[in-house]
């Protein structure tokens, strides 16, 4: 799901031509409905860690070029049947959280949603890539109709996915290909060994914050 390139305000194309028939107002707001809920949860964990725990959150509509493309890539009629009930990801939302905690609970809150099912779910987190990914999606279902893919990652896991995202678009390697390959890797279980420490640090203070309220009674 890259999010990056394409804005969620991108310019509604005639229905008539649109991959996604008359349909984009409902999926705009399924994608609304779906970021008031993360935003919700946010208001809910502020108030009980003291602190936002999403870093940032985005959100995107994939845009018509992309969909054709991924159409064709997997040898699919350009058709909105294809676009909203084939492929899972026209509507995409990236989560980054602090802490990898947080990455499960947001997971809870959103499978809790009224009118969603939860499709499929594939934890990365726990069960990294061999490259080293790390990331915990889920693809929802809103309404019986319109598919959701989330990405719940943490700002560690959210780096280095970008980071080999743009070094695996460098033309010019110069036969170090495997060297970087095992480097990326080293990097992603560095990374994710520090996540569990900071999750650590994070519990103990919460632990002694609970003693503090405790003692004061």
């Amino acid at each position: 799901m890259a999010l990056e390139n394409e804005h969620p305000a991108e310019a509604a194309c005639d229905s008539s031509s649109s991959i996604y028939g008359p349909f984009r107002p409902q999926m705009e707001q399924v994608m609304k409905e779906v970021l008031d809920r993360i935003s919700s949860i946010r208001s809910q964990m502020s108030g009980r860690f003291g602190m936002d725990p999403v870093e940032h959150c985005l959100a995107r509509i994939k845009s018509e070029d992309s969909m054709r493309e991924k159409c064709r890539r997997r040898n699919l009629p350009e058709t909105t049947e294809s676009a909203l009930n084939i492929i899972t990801d026209a509507i995409g939302i990236r989560v980054v959280v602090a802490f990898v905690d947080d990455v499960y609970t947001i997971r809870d809150y959103l499978a809790r949603m009224e009118d969603y099912e939860v499709i499929q779910e594939k934890d990365y987190i726990r069960h990294a890539k061999p490259n080293g990914y790390r990331s915990y999606h889920m693809i929802l279902r809103a309404h019986r109709k319109y598919y959701v893919e989330i990405q719940l990652r943490t700002i560690s896991m959210d780096t280095w996915a970008a980071l080999e995202h743009h070094l695996k678009y460098k033309k010019t390697l110069n036969g170090n290909t495997q060297l970087i390959v095992q480097e990326l890797k080293r990097c992603a279980d560095e990374l994710a060994s520090t996540d569990l420490s900071m999750q650590t640090i994070r519990d103990m203070i919460m632990e002694e914050g609970d003693g503090d309220e405790t003692t004061a009674r």
